[in-house]
Formats: C-alpha cells, sequence, structure tokens
C-alpha cells in the first residue's frame, strides 16, 4: 500500500475509525511483526508486542500528523520501540542500576527508520557497505538487534560517549548516502 494511502489511514484511525484501523492492520502488520520478532527473538513475544504496537498506533495516531514523518517510518518506530521496551521490562532489577545504564538509541526517526520505511533495502546495504565494518555493524545491533548504547561500548571496549559518536556519525553518513 503507498505511504499516502497509510497515512491517510492513519489520519483516520486519530478520528476513531475502527475500520481504518483493521485496514492499516491488514497493510502493515507483516512489516511491523517482522521487526518486533527481529528483536524479540520469539514468536509469541512478538504477538504480543504488535497487539501493543497497534494499542499505541489507536492512542497515538493523532500525534502522527505532527511529526511530518514517513508514516511507514513512524510505524517502524513504534514496533521497535515496543519490542525495546519488552527486552527492557525483561531484565532482573538487578540489571536496572540506573537510566545510564540502558541507554537506547533515541526514539524518533531516524536515517534508518525513514528508509525502513521506504522499503529502499538495497540501498542501504550499499550505503552500509561505506561504512567502516566495526560501525556499520554497531549501526546493525542498535537499531535492528536493539542493544543499547551501554552494550555496544562494552561489546567493543569502547567508552559510552564514543559510542554515541560512532552511531551519530555513521546516520550521518547513511543520511548523506541516502541523499545521493
Amino acid at each position: 500500500m503507498p505511504s499516502l494511502d497509510i497515512a491517510g489511514l492513519i489520519s483516520k484511525v486519530a478520528l476513531g475509525d475502527r475500520a481504518a484501523l483493521a485496514s492499516l492492520y491488514s497493510a502493515v502488520s507483516p512489516k511491523l511483526f517482522a521487526i518486533c520478532l527481529r528483536i524479540l527473538k520469539d514468536r509469541a513475544d512478538a504477538e504480543d508486542a504488535l497487539q501493543d504496537v497497534f494499542v499505541k498506533i489507536w492512542q497515538r495516531a493523532d500525534r502522527y500528523a505532527a511529526t511530518g514523518v514517513n508514516p511507514n517510518g513512524w510505524l517502524a518506530a513504534i514496533a521497535r520501540n515496543q519490542a525495546i521496551d519488552m527486552i527492557r521490562a525483561r531484565r532482573p532489577a538487578a540489571d536496572t542500576i540506573g537510566d545510564e545504564g540502558l541507554d537506547i538509541a533515541d526514539g524518533s526517526p531516524d536515517p534508518e527508520a525513514v528508509s525502513i520505511g521506504l522499503g529502499e533495502g538495497r540501498r542501504i546495504d550499499r550505503c552500509m557497505g561505506e561504512l567502516a565494518p566495526e560501525r556499520a555493524d554497531a549501526v546493525r545491533n542498535a537499531y535492528v538487534e536493539g542493544l543499547s548504547y551501554q552494550e555496544l561500548a562494552e561489546r567493543y571496549s569502547v567508552p559510552l560517549n564514543t559510542m554515541r559518536t560512532w552511531l551519530r556519525r555513521s546516520l550521518l553518513k547513511l543520511k548523506e548516502c541516502l541523499e545521493r
């Protein structure tokens, strides 16, 4: 379904149109389910996450128009954030020492989320190939696997702020490449 139709469905959902929600579900649930499944790695958890995603869409559809982003990117960000929230909720209390230890990428749409919405996987792969392999891997782990900045910093044995800088610069390079 074209982005314009999805944006229209989201607008109708914002007005409380249940039929529009059903149509939106039919159009985008496979893609959103795949995002949840990729992050959660468990079908039952991904199904639960997808249900929560559509509850959030129902509740937040009125906020979509103010964002000015691609509707598929907006929906993908909700799915990704919901899956990450479920992973965070599973962690034992001992793992939640402080919010600093659970730093997660900003939930606002980023170049990758917009690109996922546009469905331009080949362009993304080409642009990811222009990044240093270690940086490309860090981007995948952060934005596909849902690892936090802290987890990535530990994995690559770099300071937390260095990891944030890697990801920010990598996303800027991806954005530049995708705009070419």
